[in-house]
C-alpha cells in the first residue's frame, strides 16, 4: 500500500477534568497498576484476573458464582466463560436497582419524529418489563425460544427486549427498515416463535407500514405462532385471528411483578444477524455473560460513562450498537435516549435539538452522518445549546480529517474528545478505541481496549508498524461471539482459518510512531492496482478535501493490464454542479497525493451512495451495481434507489 497519512498533530490532550474523574484511571489505581500500558499488558496476559476484575468493577451479581473465568479446553475459537455460574443479565440491568435510588432515575428518554416524548424511570421500566414477561409467558414463550423484534425505536421495544431475556428466551433484534424477505430469512433461520412488531413508523413525515411487512414475512416463517402489534401510529391494521394480538390488550392487565428465570451464564441471550458479502446472513450468538459485559466495560473504560450520564447513540436495534447501548447503559445505571425518526426532519438541526432537549452528555454518531449534516453548515449546531456534551463517540466508518475536525471544532468546541470506536457484531463492542487518558490525533484510536490483545500484521502474520496491515486478535475476550447460529464451520472459516489461533477481523489498520491506531477500511474492500494494495478510505479522504465533494466511495474494477483499475463515486456539496474538467481535477488530486499509478480510471457523480441505516457505505454493492453483478444481500440498505443510479452511471459511460 502507499504510505498512510497518520492524521498529523495532536488535536486533543487529556485535561485534569477528564483524568481525575475517569473510570479507567480509577480502575488502574484500584489495582495498583503503573499506568495504562501496565493495565493493557496484564489484561491480555492474565485473563482470569482481568475479567474477574471487570465483573467486580461493574458490580455483576450471580445467582450462583462461577468457579472459573474461562475454559479454553475446546480451543481459542470456542472458550467458555464464567464456568458454572448462573446469571440472567436482566437481574443486573433492572432487578437489582429496585429499592435503591437508581429506581427513581430516568432509564429511557424517548422522542418520536412527530415530537411526542416519554420518560421511563428504572422502576417504571421494571414494571413494564414484568407485565410484558407475563404476557409472553401466557403465549407459551419460554427459555430458549427465539423472540424476533421488528420494531421502531420506541419504549415498547426496550420493554419487549428485556421481557424476552427475563423469561430466558433468546432475542432476535431486526433492523426496522428491512423488507419482508430480509425479515423472513432471519426469522426462518432462527426459528422464532414470537414476532413483536408495530403498525408503522414515520420517516420525514411519511407513514411507513410495518405490520404488512411483518405479515408477508411470517407467511414464509412457519415457526412463528404469535405476532404482537404495538400501535405506534394508531393505524387500523388487519389482525390474523388466533395469531395476532394488540400490545395494549395483551400487556396492560398483567401483574407488575415477575420472577426472573435463572439462566446459566453461558446460555444464549441474543442472535444478531450480520450481512456478509456472499451467502446468507450470519447469526452471531451471544450469551448472558458475554455481550452485555463487554458493552458495559467498553462504555466505562473507553467512553468513560458514569451513572450520571445521558447517552444518545444514533443507531437502530437491528445493529449491534442498539443492544450495546441498552445493555451497557442499564448495567451502569445511566440514561439512554432513543429517537424514532429522521435526523434531518423537520430541519437539519434535529440531532442538535435532541442533544439540547434531553441533556445528552454522550453522543454517538457515524462519520457518514456527520458528512451529511456538514452540508447544512454550522448554523444548525449553533442554534442549540450542546454544552452538556462531554464525550463524542463515533463508529461505523473510517473518518476523513475534514469531517473529524468539523465535529471536534463546531460541535465539541475543541474541548470534547472524540472517542473513535471500532469492532463489530461478533465482537460485542470495540477491538480498538479511544479513551480519556490518551492524547488524540484526528481520526485516530488510542489502541485496543483493556482485555483485547489486538495487533496489526502483514501477509505472513508478522507484527508491523507504520504500515497498513490486517487487524488481528491473539487472545479470546469475554464478548466474542459463541459462533454463528447452527453454523460452526462458517464461523471458524470466517475468523480463524488464516493464521493458527488468531482472530482475523477483516479490517485494514495501522499504528503510528506515537502508538496511535487507525482503521483504514475493510480488507475485503481492498483495491489492488498493478500489485499495489490500496484502501478505499485513502482515496476517499483525498476526494472529500475538494471543496465541491461532500462524500466519496472508491472501488476496484477489473482491468486487463493492471489487474484492477480505480473508479470513484462522488456526491457534490449543495450549490456545486458537475462543471467542465471537475472529473479530471479530482483524478489529478488523487494522482498527486497517492501516486500516478493510482490515478482513477473514472470519476462518477451520483446524488447519494448506498448506505445502511447506521450509515455504512456499501462498497460491495457499489461495485456489483457498477459491474452489473449480483450485489448479494441488500436487506440492510436504507436507500436502494442509489443502486440503480450507480448502474445507470456505468451505462451512460460518464467519467
Amino acid at each position: 500500500m502507499p504510505d498512510f497519512d497518520f492524521g498529523g498533530e495532536i488535536a486533543w490532550r487529556p485535561t485534569p477534568e477528564y483524568r481525575d474523574r475517569s473510570r479507567l484511571a480509577a480502575f488502574i489505581a484500584r489495582h495498583h497498576l503503573k499506568g495504562l500500558d501496565d493495565l493493557q499488558r496484564r489484561s491480555v496476559e492474565d485473563l482470569e484476573w482481568f475479567w474477574r476484575a471487570v465483573l467486580d468493577d461493574l458490580g455483576i451479581e450471580f445467582y450462583e458464582p462461577y468457579r472459573q473465568i474461562v475454559d479454553l479446553s475446546r480451543g481459542m475459537a470456542w472458550p467458555r466463560w464464567c464456568v458454572g455460574g448462573r446469571l440472567n443479565i436482566v437481574h443486573n440491568c433492572l432487578d437489582k436497582w429496585i429499592g435503591t435510588p437508581v429506581a427513581d432515575k430516568a432509564a429511557v428518554r424517548w422522542e418520536g419524529e412527530e415530537g411526542a416524548t416519554r420518560v421511563l424511570t428504572y422502576a417504571e421500566l421494571h414494571g413494564e418489563v414484568n407485565r410484558c414477561a407475563h404476557a409472553f409467558g401466557a403465549l407459551g414463550v419460554g427459555p430458549g425460544d427465539r423472540v424476533a423484534l421488528f420494531m421502531p425505536m420506541c419504549p415498547e421495544l426496550i420493554v419487549a427486549f428485556f421481557a424476552a431475556v427475563k423469561i430466558g428466551a433468546v432475542i432476535l433484534p431486526l433492523f426496522s427498515g428491512y423488507g419482508a424477505e430480509a425479515v423472513a430469512a432471519r426469522v426462518y433461520d432462527a426459528e422464532a416463535t414470537l414476532l413483536v412488531t408495530a403498525d408503522g413508523v414515520r420517516r420525514r413525515g411519511q407513514i411507513v407500514p410495518m405490520k404488512a411487512v411483518a405479515d408477508e414475512a411470517v407467511a414464509s416463517a412457519p415457526s412463528v405462532r404469535h405476532v404482537v402489534v404495538v400501535s405506534r401510529l394508531g393505524l387500523d391494521v388487519a389482525l390474523t385471528p388466533g395469531r395476532d394480538r394488540r400490545w395494549a390488550d395483551l400487556i396492560e392487565l398483567q401483574l407488575g411483578t415477575c420472577e426472573t428465570v435463572r439462566t446459566d451464564a453461558e446460555d444464549p441471550l441474543m442472535i444478531i444477524y450480520t450481512s456478509g458479502t456472499t451467502g446468507r446472513p450470519k447469526g452471531a450468538v451471544h450469551t448472558h455473560c458475554g455481550f452485555p459485559i463487554k458493552a458495559a466495560q467498553d462504555l466505562a473504560h473507553c467512553l468513560d460513562v458514569h451513572d450520571t450520564d445521558t447517552m444518545l447513540w444514533v443507531t437502530d436495534m437491528g445493529w449491534m450498537m442498539g443492544p450495546w447501548e441498552v445493555f451497557g447503559m442499564t448495567l451502569l445505571a445511566g440514561t439512554m435516549v432513543i429517537y424514532d425518526g429522521a435526523l434531518d426532519y423537520p430541519g437539519p438541526d434535529r440531532l442538535w435539538a435532541l442533544v439540547e432537549r434531553h441533556g445528552v452528555t454522550v453522543l454517538g454518531v457515524s462519520p457518514t452522518l456527520i458528512r451529511a449534516l456538514m452540508r447544512h453548515g454550522d448554523a444548525p449546531v449553533r442554534a442549540h445549546d450542546v454544552s452538556a456534551l462531554r464525550i463524542l463517540g463515533s463508529t461505523g466508518e473510517p473518518w476523513n480529517p475534514e469531517s473529524w475536525r468539523w465535529l471536534f471544532e463546531i460541535v465539541g468546541g475543541r474541548r470534547v474528545p472524540i472517542i473513535n470506536y471500532s469492532g463489530g457484531t461478533e465482537v460485542s463492542g470495540g477491538l480498538v478505541s479511544g479513551n480519556v487518558l490518551t492524547p488524540m490525533k484526528p481520526c485516530s484510536f488510542a489502541g485496543p481496549p483493556p482485555g483485547i490483545d489486538a495487533d496489526v500484521v502483514d501477509e505472513q502474520g508478522r507484527s508491523i508498524r507504520n504500515q497498513v496491515g490486517e487487524l488481528v486478535v491473539r487472545a479470546p475476550w469475554i464478548g466474542m461471539t459463541r459462533g454463528f447460529w447452527r453454523d460452526p464451520e462458517r464461523y471458524e472459516q470466517t475468523y480463524w482459518s488464516r493464521f493458527p489461533n488468531v482472530w482475523v477481523h477483516g479490517d485494514w489498520a495501522a499504528i503510528d510512531d506515537d502508538g496511535l491506531w487507525y482503521i483504514v477500511g475493510r480488507s475485503d474492500d481492498t483495491i489492488k492496482i498493478a500489485g499495489k494494495r490500496l484502501g478505499p478510505a485513502e482515496v476517499e479522504s483525498v476526494l472529500v478535501e475538494h471543496p465541491a465533494v461532500i462524500e466519496a466511495a472508491a472501488i476496484g474494477v477489473p482491468d486487463p493490464t493492471k489487474g484492477q483499475a480505480l473508479v470513484c463515486f462522488c456526491v457534490l456539496r449543495p450549490g456545486h454542479t458537475v462543471g467542465p474538467g471537475l472529473a479530471e481535477e479530482l483524478k489529478a488530486m488523487v494522482a498527486t497525493r497517492l501516486g500516478k499509478p493510482l490515478r482513477p480510471e473514472a470519476i462518477e457523480f451520483v446524488r447519494e451512495l448506498p448506505k445502511t441505516r447506521n450509515a455504512k457505505v456499501m462498497r460491495r454493492v457499489i461495485r456489483a451495481a457498477y459491474l452489473r453483478e449480483d450485489p448479494g444481500d441488500l436487506s440492510s440498505l436504507e436507500n436502494p434507489q442509489a443502486v440503480e443510479e450507480i448502474a445507470s452511471a456505468r451505462r451512460a459511460g460518464r467519467a
